[in-house]
């Protein structure tokens, strides 16, 4: 995995260290890819699951398996939550808006899911927010949309600079100014 690690001194860590640890991961062919969809999703995912296969990389599956009415946090929090604890180094999820999932997803500490329904969105959701997740709306997106959606979120790069500190008013709103 190529990655850069950028340390800086933070006395009020919530996890009791002075240091916190922001990576920024270019992700690389072979990498896990966590995703999952409802049943308005399900055709899409199916057809994306093959494209990140072809591209190489590893893909967890969270289903749903079938085009049956489904709830779509039944397979949201289990993508954010490889994401969050670092079993996947990337997210997507997938419903008819991508609303209800992305909304999901960013209920995990630590993920930062983006809804993208055009490949500069996507772009800019990883490379000024460091989204680990993308959420898609099935329903308003063609297969090649999704797929130019996507190869624009797992080839973008987070940037970092200014927009590192934005993120981390993100993960810790107690630094927003008011």
């Amino acid at each position: 995995m190529n990655f850069l690690v950028i340390m800086h001194h933070d006395e009020r860590s919530d996890r009791g260290k002075p240091w916190n640890y922001l990576w920024i991961m270019t992700l690389r062919r072979g990498a896990r890819v966590s995703i999952g969809s409802d049943h308005a999703g399900h055709d899409l995912k199916e057809q994306l699951i093959r494209h990140l296969k072809e591209l190489g990389y590893s893909v967890v599956d969270h289903g749903t398996d079938g085009p049956n009415s489904v709830d779509y946090p039944d397979m949201a929090h289990p993508v954010a939550a490889d994401v969050a604890e670092g079993r996947a180094e990337r997210g997507v999820v997938i419903c008819g808006s991508g609303n209800g999932v992305n909304i999901v997803a960013n209920k995990h500490r630590g993920v930062r899911s983006a809804l993208a329904w055009r490949p500069d969105v996507a772009a800019l959701a990883r490379a000024h927010n460091n989204a680990n997740v993308i959420a898609l709306p099935a329903r308003f997106v063609t297969l090649q949309e999704a797929v130019a959606i996507l190869d624009a979120y797992l080839n973008a790069d987070f940037e970092g600079g200014r927009h590192e500190r934005r993120v981390e008013k993100i993960e810790r709103p107690e630094t927003a100014s008011r």
